[in-house]
């Protein structure tokens, strides 16, 4: 269930009974939608706790809705609440996945399928696929903790009524994020760079030049595929520059009717596969020190709706 469905939920919960305070609840779903998908690093799974959310708001008496001093701090404790519920469940779910698991990828506001402003991610680093990759290894409650506190600026005493522990736990977890954070992060690449050498990928992908790919690579680079079983991709990861540039150029060959574009994948440069115009293949990168490090194709047709007309 997406956006439009939230709205027809709420509409329905509210006919027959006005509710001046609804233009102010549903303001909130931009942030909800914002501060879920980082959570999970899952749209669709996103937009299911927005509905949710509110489906538990409405699902209250008017009276009880009143007596709340702040709904909008409601609805986050509650959305927060959901995704921590998920993320505990997340682990058993992923280790049943066909291959390896990676974020939705989220396109650049100008190609959102969505229309509705509301429905969109903010675009920031703490959305880039390479800081979605190591969210994963965190705990949910780090994951929690840490999102909640440095990214969105909740204060600790906050945080601790979601997720359940003392403030000075949630401090402890935050600070054990952030060294994973730190210990994964390269120095940043200017992003005019980044455009730069995912170009030049591309420009060696088209003419299956495997020495200018494999300059481009870092030596120890890893590529990761995730087809979700419904669709081929490597189920394991692919390591080293030369095996990763002969897969690709081998793709290439399978599939001459592919077009590759240049395009933002969670704001950062990108690249998206096309064939007869349909997005198959979404791939962010990981650049550091003029190479590339780590690549990210996503190919489970599931995570590409937003990509999708």
């Amino acid at each position: 269930m997406r956006a439009d469905a939230t709205k027809g939920v709420v509409e329905t919960m509210t006919t027959g009974r006005p509710d001046p305070g609804l233009n102010a609840i549903m303001s909130e779903r931009r942030h909800l939608l914002n501060l879920a998908y980082r959570l999970l690093g899952s749209l669709a799974e996103a937009e299911d706790v927005v509905q949710e959310t509110y489906v538990r708001w409405y699902a209250m008496p008017r009276q009880q809705q009143d007596a709340i001093e702040s709904p909008g701090a409601w609805l986050t404790t509650v959305a927060s609440r959901i995704c921590l519920d998920l993320l505990g469940s997340a682990r058993a779910r992923r280790e049943r996945y066909v291959g390896e698991w990676i974020p939705e990828p989220l396109p650049e506001h100008t190609e959102w399928t969505v229309v509705d402003p509301a429905d969109r991610v903010t675009l920031d680093e703490s959305i880039n696929m390479a800081f979605l990759i190591v969210l994963e290894s965190m705990t949910p409650a780090e994951r929690v903790a840490f999102i909640l506190h440095d990214v969105f600026r909740y204060p600790f005493a906050e945080v601790a009524e979601i997720v359940g522990r003392t403030p000075v736990a949630c401090r402890r977890l935050a600070s054990s994020a952030r060294r994973r954070i730190r210990t994964s992060r390269a120095p940043a690449t200017p992003t005019a760079r980044q455009a730069d050498i995912v170009r030049d990928f591309k420009r060696a992908w088209e003419a299956k030049d495997i020495a200018a790919l494999v300059g481009l690579l870092d030596p120890d680079a890893t590529t990761i595929a995730d087809g979700g079983g419904l669709v081929s991709a490597e189920l394991h990861p692919i390591q080293g520059s030369e095996q990763i540039a002969r897969t690709i150029i081998d793709i290439a060959g399978k599939a001459p009717d592919m077009t590759i574009l240049e395009r933002t994948v969670n704001g950062q440069p990108g690249l998206v596969l096309q064939q007869a115009g349909v997005t198959v293949t979404v791939i962010a990168f990981d650049i550091a020190d003029d190479r590339i490090r780590h690549m990210w194709a996503i190919r489970n047709p599931e995570k590409l709706r937003p990509w999708t007309n």
